[in-house]
């Protein structure tokens, strides 16, 4: 399935591979604002997969140096979001119903998240006008361990006329 969100990112992916992230990174900022505050910067968007990095910067960082909480859980939101949205149809509208964070320890350097969508999820969008699911993400930092365990319930809806 294509939406329009899901047509320009495969323009995207057309341009020089150095580039791609800064034109993804950009397009995504000026869609959701907030998202642009932090310094994301997205590595790789397709219907089934998303990366997004997040550096330890003083912007984002708490009172001990490291990412903040809300940080990560936006950075966990922003791929889950992404992958979710290259699959609703453009008549709909996707709406985070609930996140669930557990902090397993303290988070060491920049962060990577990883967000995945199943081709059985993606035929439930594409066959329903409405529903919600979880949307698998893992987060890691610096250390390839996961200081976070995540899980996002998105759902979508037919827009208003």
């Amino acid at each position: 399935m294509s939406n329009r969100f899901s047509r320009f990112i495969n323009k995207v992916n057309y341009a020089p591979k150095k580039l791609r992230p800064f034109f993804l990174t950009k397009f995504f900022c000026t869609m959701v604002k907030f998202a642009g505050t932090t310094g994301i910067s997205i590595r790789f968007i397709s219907h089934e997969k998303v990366e997004i990095k997040l550096a330890n910067k003083k912007k984002v960082q708490n009172h001990i140096g490291g990412v903040h909480a809300v940080a990560a859980a936006l950075l966990a939101e922003s791929a889950t979001g992404i992958v979710f949205g290259m699959n609703v149809p453009d008549g709909s509208v996707p709406l985070l119903k609930s996140m669930k964070i557990e902090y397993q320890r303290r988070m060491q350097g920049s962060l990577t998240a990883i967000a995945h969508i199943t081709d059985e999820q993606r035929q439930e969008i594409e066959q329903n006008e409405k529903g919600d699911m979880i949307i698998a993400v893992q987060i890691t930092d610096e250390s390839n361990e996961q200081p976070i365990v995540c899980t996002m319930d998105w759902a979508w809806v037919k827009k208003r006329s």
